[in-house]
């Protein structure tokens, strides 16, 4: 019989990027919207990416599909579903808001269709969940600071906001007062940087945007200086293997940085991003991470740990989650 998967929390998942091609299929014939794949093999072959920016024109396309409670509920369920059966505790989800309210979505059916699951998930998958509303950095502030506006009747159901999307060319600094509106309603704040754009990012995410956690920050490792800040102020990354492969942040997982970056005291994170278009949730990122960079127990074991250490918990509930993890047999 396998081992379980070791226990570990999730904290950069894009709940958008887990719609799998046959959910895909499924709502669109739901909610009458053609898709431009004949079928679900036909989509899948379409799943080859060249950067950052062909990847997300795909991820906004198929979003067209997402257009009822029912419809976020339903694709929460299903991400759920499988990060029980890859270990996950818990889960800190982003989502797109300003992707669905262009297509005219409003913003409370997509926040109460995925709370509806999330409300549920301790329930009925043992996972404890958390959401992140992320802003749309290819968008303006202006987009952003309405999009804030209008979430704020559902600031209950939100643990933070995050910042994410086409990263070159869209410096955090571009967000200061999002950022800081966000802060003054007490909501944590992430955001992604360092995944294709320069290592001044990730310090400009710390210095004007206040962020407690950064999103990739691969590149944190071209700044010695910004490497022992990072390892000194104990500031989550995470880290996302297996993407940063299929946008060609890395060539090969075997030339993946991370064994560098854990070297350097930092602590890293493993997590999934958008597992339906990047070929593997959590625990396929562990188990190939593991694979590719001879990775042994102890280095996984603490990946895991890390991932709880990072995550957004009251102590007692960290405690226990790390007991778990200390208890794991492999």
């Amino acid at each position: 019989m396998p081992a379980k998967p070791l226990p570990k929390a999730e904290l950069h998942l894009h709940i958008e990027g887990t719609l799998e091609p046959e959910l895909a299929f499924a709502l669109a014939e739901r909610n009458g919207v053609a898709l431009p794949y004949a079928t679900t093999a036909e989509l899948r072959s379409a799943y080859s990416f060249t950067d950052l920016q062909s990847f997300l024109d795909l991820y906004y396309a198929l979003m067209a599909v997402l257009r009822t409670e029912d419809d976020f509920a339903e694709l929460a369920d299903a991400y759920l579903t499988r990060a029980a059966a890859q270990g996950v505790r818990h889960a800190e989800i982003f989502f797109d808001p300003q992707a669905h309210t262009a297509r005219g979505v409003p913003i409370g059916t997509v926040i109460e269709g995925l709370a509806r699951a999330l409300d549920d998930s301790e329930r009925r998958y043992g996972i404890g969940t958390r959401l992140i509303m992320c802003f749309l950095r290819d968008e303006s502030a202006d987009s952003a600071l309405e999009t804030f506006e209008a979430a704020r009747p559902y600031l209950h159901r939100i643990c933070a906001v995050g910042l994410d999307s086409a990263e070159v060319g869209n410096p955090p600094s571009k967000f200061r007062e999002v950022f800081r509106r966000a802060a003054e309603a007490g909501l944590h704040r992430v955001a992604h940087a360092g995944e294709e754009g320069p290592a001044e990012y990730i310090t400009e995410a710390l210095d004007v945007l206040g962020v407690e956690r950064i999103d990739h920050g691969l590149r944190c490792l071209e700044d010695p200086a910004l490497v022992e800040r990072l390892a000194r102020e104990r500031v989550p990354l995470t880290v996302c293997p297996l993407s940063n492969v299929r946008l060609r942040c890395v060539d090969r997982l075997a030339d993946h940085p991370l064994r560098a970056m854990l070297e350097a005291g930092l602590l890293v994170t493993v997590n999934s991003d958008d597992p339906s278009y990047f070929g593997g949730y959590v625990d396929d990122n562990f188990t190939a991470i593991r694979d590719a960079l001879r990775l042994d127990d102890e280095t996984l074991r603490l990946l895991a740990a890390n991932s709880f250490h990072a995550a957004f918990l009251d102590d007692r509930t960290r405690r226990d989650y790390l007991a778990e993890v200390a208890a794991h047999t492999f």
